[in-house]
């Protein structure tokens, strides 16, 4: 749980928290959507993933749409109690139309295999932006506004206990960390009934291959069995 000293240290007031878009008119057209970003995503817009992913493949509320492949919405167990949220797709997860399948991906699978959590029951996998940014580089501000009712619906759909948050895009986005990833990771944020944490990025530990005391593949097995621990402590008081 967050101490007084780690609300400072995320600086925390100097960024809302997240908010549901304001109600659309009543003459609201969801197929409007996909168009323009000032066009609001309302919460409770999409019933399915489904519906969501047939908006996100059409999808223009920012520039990426004009070069994408597939859109990357998602994968896993879509009532998963654990969701993981990145920064954005690469090119093979552009190809693909899933989210953390390249090396990355499989790289996480291992970590979650690890503590026995696996996609098929326990994860549900997305990012903040649906479509690749070019050259795999950082979802600019405006990307990620303009995809943020997508996530915020998909927050909504799965219903998570738990959200494990990879990238300062991800960080920034739905609980206002600026903040570095070493400063932050592994600290437990509890925010609009449930509990976050940020992560090392597998991308990030794929540069870093030590596994000595204190290198960040030894912390990340740290902050994957508190992960474990805190849903199984989490499940004993359902």
């Amino acid at each position: 749980m967050v101490n007084e000293e780690q609300i400072s240290l995320f600086d925390l007031g100097s960024s809302p928290e997240p908010t549901a878009p304001k109600e659309p008119p009543k003459d609201f057209d969801p197929n409007l959507i996909p168009t323009s970003a000032k066009i609001p995503i309302p919460i409770g817009t999409y019933q399915t993933m489904e519906q969501m992913s047939n908006h996100c493949n059409q999808c223009h509320r920012c520039d990426l749409g004009a070069n994408r492949t597939h859109a990357v919405v998602g994968r896993g167990n879509l009532n998963a109690p654990i969701m993981i949220v990145g920064e954005g797709p690469g090119q093979t997860e552009d190809e693909t139309g899933l989210p953390f399948v390249g090396k990355s991906g499989q790289l996480l699978d291992k970590i979650l295999e690890s503590v026995k959590l696996t996609v098929e029951e326990d994860v549900f996998i997305c990012n903040v932006v649906k479509c690749r940014p070019p050259e795999n580089r950082t979802p600019s501000t405006d990307e990620a506004e303009a995809c943020k009712g997508y996530l915020l619906e998909q927050i909504r759909m799965v219903d998570p206990k738990i959200i494990l948050l990879t990238g300062a895009t991800a960080m920034k986005n739905l609980v206002g960390i600026k903040q570095g990833i070493t400063k932050v990771r592994g600290q437990w944020i509890d925010r609009d009934g449930r509990m976050y944490m940020p992560i090392f990025h597998p991308a990030y530990l794929l540069r870093n291959q030590s596994r000595d005391q204190g290198s960040p593949k030894w912390l990340m097995w740290q902050d994957i069995q508190a992960v474990r621990s805190k849903l199984d402590e989490m499940r004993a008081e359902s």
